[in-house]
């Protein structure tokens, strides 16, 4: 190799007999293309071989980048010049040319850079961003690949058709997977050179190793042969999760009363059957960024620091040095245990960009559980379950419906699924852990509400607006009286919990009016709850918060129920609310397993079609001509959290000052805005509308649109958060 300087462009010309695919920031260290494409044709092919595909993978990496062949990319890279060059469809082309199994590796390929493409069709140009758009493209001459590269013969086919329900969608979720493990591998074995090996990628212990810290955490525990006692129970429980850790992967489900220790059982079941089916690691799937937080932190104490990674919006690994291995395995999950959301999990899988679908392999042979199964997402819950399906009958995963109110989800399998409980006796441990007696009360006024409120010493009151806590507070406020909803930001819900777990520690008196935001992974204990009827899984949840400890007789720790005459519009729980009210006036006893199977065959009933909102499982059916799905296209359907609403940033501490002043000079980046979120209110558009009618909001800057600052600080107050009461005839001459 030899090194010209060009006279023109003051640029040095390498001169290499070789091809090459990268050179090191300092264009002195080299990496051939052949090199680079048997490195990530291993690492795609190893990655593969978890769900027994190997041969895919391993052919899909080596033909990735043979348009890098080209004399055109060739010159590009040794001259230093910006001119773009096409390196992605040659690849495609191969496999569209030579037909058969290998055109489904063509998606992946083309899509390795810019994301899975959407087929198109006969009228696609050139131009067009379609795979029949690329198919047609007019690309360098990268013929010198098969000089160095010969394409491997892919013996085995996708699945077998006779154990799926759906081949076209099953067809659909294996190159998406095919195309995580080129992505991954891709980016890995071009990380590796750009670094000269010295990555800070940190794996994480083994599944054997973990397994051992968790038995030895539990060991005094296991002793307890008693069941009398809530311990003897919690126990008797561990234990069956233990034994049932060495059953076959499958379908399982975890239905654990409140208090019952589902957290650790269920961590006890995955690690013993990772290890007795050796899968490769523990994913936690949970609907609220309140329970990861508390769930990690009991795995961290356990598993230890390294073993643990916590990946949602809320978390920033991008801080410290120390972090930055974190940082690192949070794209792709290379750990043992995750701890992530519905949303990152769900929304990973019908994805089509590299950045999201990189962890996708690492679902395969995994554990995953969901916990608060009764909250997957309703408007998106057959595509939730057809996907998880999927990932037991071909990827080899395991998975864990997990919650104390389980939700009736066999008869939505698109197959006869069989589901294997987990809790021992669950009829009796459910009469074991009974903490609370429900009353309906029916319907009451504002002002007997708050009568009612005023008489107690330690009670949690639970409505289904944020407008309507606002004004039950303000009729009631006094000392010991406080309010809780998601018109404070984050960092303010914290001080207020904080002060109210004294209260209630210190036997003050403490009456709190709140949202449904403490009903999950908020760990207080009233002496008695008030709930608005709301469904039946949000009503059990409300009475998880009183006699919590279970140190009160059941009879004097009394959830009541109650509802207003007029009807108020609560945004996506309308039918839940029916539903319901129906139950109850049926006198159905709600808190029962039988009340709640009755309450979920009954919503997922009225549901119906609306169960798949988007109609994205058609998306996939019988797609003309045979194969041609639109990842693109889905992609962007397939949102859990539609984009009707806006965040405003409350500017009211030192610290939120200072972030909001390093966004102005410095612009936004991933770090600074994670930080920002501890900070922010989300409200709906028509909340926003009036807001910003009467001048009291401005956008931070244009970059993002959704993203205000509240600059009215007479809306926002300690006691209430943002004011929600906003005249829409009012405005500000400005």
């Amino acid at each position: 190799m030899r090194r010209e300087e060009d006279k023109n462009t003051k640029s040095t010309i390498i001169q290499s007999a070789e091809y090459l695919a990268h050179l090191d920031e300092d264009r002195i260290r080299e990496q051939t293309v052949k090199d680079h494409l048997y490195g990530t044709a291993e690492l795609a092919g190893k990655f593969a071989e978890r769900f027994g595909k190997k041969e895919w993978g391993y052919c899909c990496g080596l033909l990735h980048d043979i348009g890098k062949y080209s004399d055109a990319f060739q010159t590009k890279i040794k001259s230093n010049s910006n001119r773009q060059v096409d390196h992605s469809t040659a690849g495609a082309k191969v496999c569209l040319e030579k037909g058969g199994c290998y055109q489904f590796l063509s998606y992946c390929i083309a899509g390795h850079h810019a994301g899975l493409p959407d087929h198109g069709g006969s009228a696609d140009g050139d131009d067009a961003p379609t795979l029949m758009g690329r198919s047609r493209k007019k690309i360098e001459d990268y013929s010198a690949y098969k000089t160095e590269i010969q394409i491997p013969e892919l013996r085995s086919l996708p699945f077998d058709e006779s154990e799926t329900p759906d081949a076209d969608f099953s067809l659909s979720m294996f190159i998406r997977m095919i195309y995580s493990c080129l992505v991954d591998a891709d980016f890995l074995d071009t990380e590796c050179f750009m670094k000269n090996g010295i990555t800070d990628r940190n794996s994480g212990e083994s599944m054997e190793i973990l397994l051992e810290k968790l038995e030895r955490h539990i060991s005094g525990w296991l002793s307890n042969t008693g069941t009398e006692t809530v311990n003897g129970r919690r126990t008797e429980i561990l234990r069956h999760c233990l034994e049932r850790g060495k059953e076959k992967p499958g379908m399982f489900q975890l239905t654990v009363p409140t208090g019952g220790g589902k957290t650790i059982a269920s961590l006890a079941f995955a690690l013993r059957h990772a290890v007795a089916n050796g899968m490769d690691r523990v994913i936690y799937v949970i609907p609220y960024t309140s329970i990861i937080e508390q769930n990690a932190g009991v795995f961290r104490d356990i598993l230890g620091e390294q073993n643990v990674l916590e990946n949602h919006y809320n978390v920033d690994y991008e801080s410290t040095e120390e972090l930055k291995p974190m940082q690192l395995v949070s794209e792709n999950w290379d750990k043992p245990v995750v701890v992530t959301t519905n949303v990152q999990f769900f929304e990973s899988l019908y994805a089509n960009k590299s950045s999201k679908c990189r962890k996708l392999h690492n679902m395969a042979n995994s554990v995953i559980i969901f916990d608060e199964a009764q909250m997957l997402p309703t408007d998106y819950l057959k595509p939730c379950l057809a996907a998880m399906e999927e990932l037991v009958r071909q990827f080899r995963s395991s998975i864990v419906l997990c919650t104390a109110t389980q939700p009736a989800l066999q008869p939505l399998f698109r197959t006869q699924t069989q589901i294997t409980e987990l809790c021992p006796g669950v009829q009796e441990q459910f009469r074991f852990f009974e903490r609370v007696t429900f009353q309906n009360i029916g319907t009451v006024t504002e002002e007997d509400l708050s009568d009612r409120l005023r008489q107690e010493m330690q009670a949690l009151c639970i409505l289904n607006t944020k407008k309507r806590a606002q004004k039950l507070y303000q009729q009631i406020k006094e000392d010991g009286v406080f309010h809780l909803s998601t018109s404070m930001y984050p960092k303010h819900r914290q001080r207020v919990l904080k002060n109210i777990r004294n209260r209630l520690v210190n036997g003050q008196k403490c009456v709190l009016i709140s949202t449904s935001l403490v009903e999950a992974g908020v760990d207080l204990d009233f002496q008695t709850v008030y709930r608005q009827l709301a469904g039946v899984d949000s009503m059990i949840q409300a009475a998880g918060r009183c006699n919590r400890e279970g140190k009160r007789d059941v009879k004097e720790s009394v959830v009541s129920i109650f509802q207003f005459g007029e009807r108020e519009n609560v945004p996506g729980q309308q039918l839940q609310i029916d539903v319901a009210k129906s139950l109850l006036a049926q006198g159905e006893d709600i808190s029962s397993l039988q009340g709640i199977q009755k309450y979920f065959e009954a919503l997922y009933h009225f549901r119906g079609e609306s169960l798949d909102r988007k109609n994205i499982l058609k998306l996939f059916k019988n797609p003309k001509p045979q194969f041609a799905y639109n990842f693109d296209g889905i992609a962007k359907e397939f949102k859990l959290i539609e984009e009707d609403t806006k965040t405003i940033f409350i500017n009211c501490e030192p610290e939120a000052d200072d972030i909001l002043r390093q966004i102005k000079q410095q612009g936004y980046t991933k770090a600074v805005m994670r930080k920002a979120g501890q900070y922010c209110v989300q409200v709906y558009e028509n909340e926003f509308d009036k807001l910003k009618g009467a001048g009291m909001i401005k956008p931070v800057s244009g970059e993002i649109k959704e993203f205000y600052e509240l600059i009215s600080e007479e809306q926002y107050s300690e006691d209430m958060g943002l004011d929600l009461g906003v005249d829409s005839g009012m405005a500000i001459l400005m």
